[in-house]
């Protein structure tokens, strides 16, 4: 898939959240922050834990999901580079109300939240950003819980590989998400989904390299979820 990366020289390139900061800012906010490095399937922290920082992705790919009492999980979204977690936790300055998990090899800034209020402090405009950044969390599970009323099973994983096959043009696009963390996704059982990436792979939308899922027609799939066209 293809990746956003921020810029040589600057770790906070891109980084909605910060931009608008003066140079000299933006340089203290990166030296006040905490390199930090995940491997494949490492958690960055589960439901519960202290919202002690705010973390700033800069490589790799970071799955949230919530836990049932069962131990079933429920991926909420896939995050990459330049998005932030955390910030919900960090103003409320109460415990996690996710867990993360790194699904591809990560890399990361982590911001305490000292520093972090600071900043909103002496920076009145990341409160902007921050109020956008809740509102799309308000709206991305507000449409989740639409779709599972709205959506059959094979229209909610065209829609889940729709987002993250992203804002990639390239004809053909490669996710690295194999069908049971799809499957979490999407909020069904992985053998309906298998069966749902059989279908799209009988039509020719996409095809399947071991864990991974490449995607040939994201028109297609667009369509089947019931999304607009571009």
């Amino acid at each position: 898939m293809e990746m956003r990366l921020p810029e040589p020289g600057d770790a906070l390139t891109g980084v909605e959240m910060f931009t608008g900061l003066e140079p000299e800012v933006r340089q203290r906010v990166i030296a006040a922050a905490v390199p930090r490095t995940y491997r494949k399937g490492q958690l960055l922290f589960v439901e519960n834990d202290p919202g002690e920082s705010l973390i700033v992705l800069r490589r790799g790919a970071v799955a949230v999901f919530r836990t049932a009492p069962t131990g079933e999980r429920a991926i909420l979204t896939v995050m990459r580079p330049p998005d932030v977690l955390g910030e919900v936790s960090l103003l409320d300055a109460s415990t996690r109300s996710t867990s993360a998990e790194a699904i591809e090899d990560t890399a990361a800034l982590a911001l305490s939240r000292g520093a972090f209020m600071e900043l909103v402090h002496s920076n009145p405009r990341i409160l902007d950003a921050v109020m956008r950044s809740l509102g799309g969390l308000i709206r991305r599970l507000t449409e989740q819980n639409a779709d599972h009323v709205f959506l059959d099973l094979p229209g909610r994983v065209a829609k889940t590989l729709v987002r993250l096959a992203g804002e990639s043009q390239a004809p053909m696009i490669t996710i690295e998400l194999n069908q049971s963390q799809l499957a979490e996704m999407a909020g069904g059982s992985r053998q309906s989904v298998n069966q749902a990436i059989g279908s799209f792979a009988s039509r020719g939308w996409l095809r399947t390299e071991g864990r991974r899922i490449v995607v040939t027609d994201v028109a297609s799939l667009r369509r089947r979820a019931g999304m607009s066209e571009r």
